[in-house]
């Protein structure tokens, strides 16, 4: 079943609320420090808390182009890295196509868009996920992340899209707690290594033919199967920085 994307207009600054934020916390410590009388030896440093561990399982897509390896976060996005994981370890992604290669039409750049691919044999499907919005991962949609299609929120089962470019319009609405309008979609983790698979595939020829709606112009000549999905041990390279930001408290 193809799962349609639709894009809405404006961008949800999310990153930059954040600094905000941080930056009014920190204000009162610093104007301590500045009053502090003279000679008085320097406070101690706040030090600044060591990084969230992320917990994440990789999963290698083999396919005739080359293989694409993802890091799911399982740490901030559990229910939809467990949703994808049971498709992986039931084999039922195998066979499965990238069909869809939506070029944005506003790009001045060249690689700006987004992969989609997925299930769409009805008797491989399982139930559909619960909604996890970017403003419970924190993670955005930024240039290799890996994220669900859907209908409405709770609908996605087994499409998904890759982002060749950073989509912040796919984000959830500051404030939104999961319903439409506004609700993005579940990002939930990464392309660690092969995103050159990624573009070669998202760069092929498209029909003007097929699809219908939004899909038409965005459906590959010839879809591009995945020819194994499969849980790996670890990334072939050190990960690259993940897309995810903290998200302001709602």
């Amino acid at each position: 079943m193809i799962r349609l994307l639709r894009l809405r207009s404006g961008t949800v600054h999310l990153a930059a609320a954040a600094l905000s934020l941080a930056a009014l916390a920190a204000a009162p410590a610093t104007l301590r420090a500045q009053e502090a009388p003279a000679g008085t030896p320097p406070a101690a440093q706040a030090q600044a808390p060591a990084p969230e561990p992320i917990a994440y399982a990789y999963v290698a897509l083999k396919t005739a182009q080359g293989t694409i390896t993802l890091a799911l976060d399982t740490t901030h996005a559990p229910k939809t890295s467990a949703n994808f994981l049971k498709y992986v370890d039931a084999k039922n992604l195998d066979g499965a196509q990238f069909y869809r290669a939506m070029h944005l039409a506003y790009a001045q750049d060249d690689d700006q868009g987004l992969l989609q691919g997925g299930v769409r044999n009805a008797a491989k499907l399982l139930p559909p996920v619960a909604h996890e919005s970017t403003n419970q991962t924190g993670i955005l949609h930024k240039a290799g992340t890996i994220s669900m299609a859907r209908f409405a929120p709770g609908t996605a089962t087994a499409d998904f899209m890759i982002l060749l470019s950073d989509m912040p319009a796919l984000d959830a609405e500051k404030g939104n707690t999961g319903q439409d309008p506004g609700a993005g979609f579940a990002a939930f983790g990464h392309v660690v290594a092969g995103m050159d698979v990624v573009r070669a595939i998202w760069s092929q020829p498209r029909s003007a033919t097929k699809g219908e709606g939004v899909m038409k112009g965005d459906i590959l000549e010839n879809e591009v199967t995945i020819l194994s999905a499969r849980r790996v041990a670890s990334p072939p390279a050190t990960p690259a920085t993940t897309p995810r930001e903290t998200p302001p408290t709602l």
